[in-house]
């Protein structure tokens, strides 16, 4: 595992503290980016999606309400349908595909949580939903409902209907979204790479990990610009949610899918990815 660098923003006392406030969260926001749950095929990789319903009922076992939102649903559904490097050019074979890999998605999802004895909902939104007032408020009052069902909500963008006018556009700005405005305390992206780096971890071995963003902001930005490509690209929407996050008082942490047991490691309050502290918010105890 790359250590991250010494140099942090605030006093360790700071970043320990916003850490503890991570831990005690009693609502969170996880999102599951495609390539945590799919193969290089692009098929839906079961061990990869097990692997994360396991680490969601670590928090369900400490009374946690856990919001899952998760990409991959397009992915899924070109390994289902079994085209290979299929078409994606227009928006009716994307809009088809997420149809056939959403329902398998879904299943998959069911019969993991089902191992734990947890239930799941399926919600679809556009960016409509996020924008009306009345929309959001019937999502946030079934997710309220759900939650106090037990029930753990899966939340997509609903790409079958979704046009250039209502797209959300990323699931980390619907994670981000969510997290802001439906009273959650912790937002968690879970991703391909161990958090934000000096330089792309993919293609720089001696990138080190930034174990935590909050005045520094400013450099990870031109951080991300001069070391993002199309593959390592999606880092950036995961630093704009995780900041924006951060600017309504709460914290969020960017994180490998395949940390070991990564969420109960956030709620022990151990060093996990990087974490952005709070810009308005109290982090004592």
């Amino acid at each position: 595992m790359t250590e991250a660098i010494d140099e942090v923003p605030a006093d360790d006392d700071v970043v320990a503290a916003t850490r503890r406030q991570a831990a005690d969260a009693q609502r969170v926001v996880v999102k599951a980016g495609t390539n945590s749950l799919t193969d290089d095929d692009s098929n839906l990789d079961d061990a990869k999606l097990d692997k994360l319903v396991d680490d969601i009922a670590d928090l369900r076992k400490r009374d946690k309400d856990v919001l899952l939102v998760s990409s991959g649903a397009i992915g899924a559904g070109i390994g289902r349908v079994g085209l290979g490097a299929v078409s994606r050019d227009t928006v009716e074979e994307s809009q088809a595909l997420s149809t056939v890999g959403q329902s398998h998605l879904m299943r998959r999802y069911t019969e993991s949580f089902e191992r734990y004895d947890l239930k799941v909902a399926q919600i679809l939104v556009t960016q409509q939903d996020l924008d009306d007032v009345e929309r959001f408020t019937n999502f946030r009052n079934t997710i309220e409902t759900l939650l106090d069902w037990g029930i753990v909500p899966i939340i997509n963008e609903n790409d079958a209907v979704a046009t250039a006018e209502i797209r959300i556009g990323d699931n980390d700005m619907l994670a981000s979204s969510i997290a802001i405005g439906a009273d959650v305390d912790l937002l968690v992206t879970l991703t391909d790479v161990g958090g934000v780096y000096t330089g792309n971890p993919k293609h720089d071995p001696d990138a080190e990990r930034i174990g935590a963003v909050s005045d520094n902001y400013d450099m990870v930005q031109d951080i991300i610009g001069a070391s993002a490509t199309d593959e390592f690209g999606g880092i950036r929407t995961k630093v704009e949610g995780a900041r924006d996050v951060s600017e309504h008082g709460v914290p969020a942490i960017i994180a490998a899918s395949t940390e070991p047991d990564v969420l109960e490691r956030i709620a022990n309050a151990e060093p996990v990815g990087t974490i952005f502290l709070p810009i308005n918010g109290d982090t004592d105890d």
